[in-house]
């Protein structure tokens, strides 16, 4: 038996269909009022708690041999998160000293790229660029660096624990369509034109993930942390393979990244003063015009990891979105609340994105 914690989330339903895949017998963690349309019609055991449950997880934890964490949450708002910081660190310390106690053979953390530090430009991100809990660059880069080492303090404990890094990560089976980067592809997905921002990062497919996450469980090195690259590609690169891959018509029309950062001001405000969340934040444009040039390397070498083509990503998510209509959002209200949160998702840069396109082409006022 196998535990997944974060089963429904995005990474988790492709996971526990890559384990079911393989003959596996699933046990996904989910919490108490969580909706599973992603899980729908896979055989899997389900048991519900909290991260921050110890009690919870213990019951989950009975009879497990791998323990796959994923639960947490994905921030890019400035300033302190304490839901984000205790489920994250928190909870991952949770999960590890949980795993430890019912002698799970071995635990793979789902960390993140942003838990390492950012070398400057030019210089090559792989395993030897260390975890900074004190890194800069926001919160969440903070969180996950912290509970990178919650998990390795278990290791020195005597879990065997595995790290992954993966880099952003995109792709179907995104049931809840809350990813920034699901509702941007489905946007750029329809007719008319778009505003897109300079710079580059690497995505991954999110089944090249849930495969590296069980490779890693099979054949990573006790205590080792691997990152889970895909390709590095830039913005205006990405909008021309979801255009392709939708088969529609538009342009880009780029916005000057001085302009962003104002808009991306407004929209940080927007958000504090209303309490909603926003994808354009000053954090968002930070990591674009980061370093952004990662190894897989050891990945491929020690696991046997080989991620696939970026253009077979953006092909197969545009399908799935096309096959997939947009949560309502209920939907993802419900959502929010029943990890811990009461914010609707709104997104400013959408609404200046319609009224800068206007006057831009006819079929700038589509969706």
């Amino acid at each position: 038996m196998v535990l997944v914690t974060g089963a429904a989330g995005h990474l988790g339903c492709a996971l526990v269909r890559e384990l079911v895949a393989d003959g596996e017998k699933v046990r996904a963690f989910v919490l108490p009022h969580e909706d599973l349309e992603g899980l729908r019609g896979i055989p899997l055991d389900i048991a519900k708690g909290n991260v921050l449950d110890l009690e919870s997880l213990r019951r989950a934890g009975k009879n497990v041999d791998i323990v796959y964490h994923l639960a947490g949450i994905v921030s890019i708002m400035p300033g302190e998160d304490n839901l984000m910081h205790s489920v994250n660190v928190e909870g991952t310390a949770n999960v590890a000293r949980v795993a430890r106690e019912c002698s799970a053979r071995r635990m793979v953390y789902v960390s993140s790229i942003h838990a390492l530090a950012r070398p400057p430009q030019g210089t090559m991100i792989d395993e030897t660029v260390p975890i900074d809990p004190q890194n800069p660059a926001g919160d969440y880069d903070r969180a996950k660096a912290e509970a990178s080492l919650a998990a390795l303090a278990e290791y020195e404990q005597g879990l065997d624990v595995v790290i992954v890094c993966p880099t952003g990560i995109i792709g179907p089976y995104d049931f809840r369509g809350i990813s920034p980067m699901t509702r941007q592809i489905r946007r750029w997905a329809h007719q008319g034109s778009h505003l897109i921002l300079d710079g580059h990062f690497d995505f991954v497919d999110v089944r090249d993930v849930a495969r590296g996450m069980i490779l890693a469980a099979r054949r990573g090195g006790k205590g080792q942390l691997y990152i889970l690259a895909g390709e590095r590609i830039s913005v205006e690169e990405l909008y021309s393979l979801v255009k392709k891959g939708a088969g529609t018509d538009g342009r880009a029309v780029r916005v000057p990244m001085r302009l962003a950062r104002i808009l991306a001001s407004f929209s940080t405000l927007h958000s504090s003063l209303w309490n909603r969340k926003v994808q354009l934040t000053p954090y968002a444009l930070e990591t674009l015009q980061s370093n952004s040039r990662v190894s897989c390397a050891r990945a491929r070498h020690e696991l046997g990891y080989r991620p696939r083509h970026m253009r077979d990503t953006v092909r197969d998510t545009v399908k799935w979105l096309n096959e997939n209509p947009e949560p309502e959002p209920q939907a993802i209200a419900a959502f929010e609340r029943a990890r811990g949160r009461d914010a609707p998702t709104v997104s400013l840069a959408r609404r200046l994105s319609r009224v800068a396109l206007r006057g831009s082409s006819p079929q700038g006022r589509r969706r």
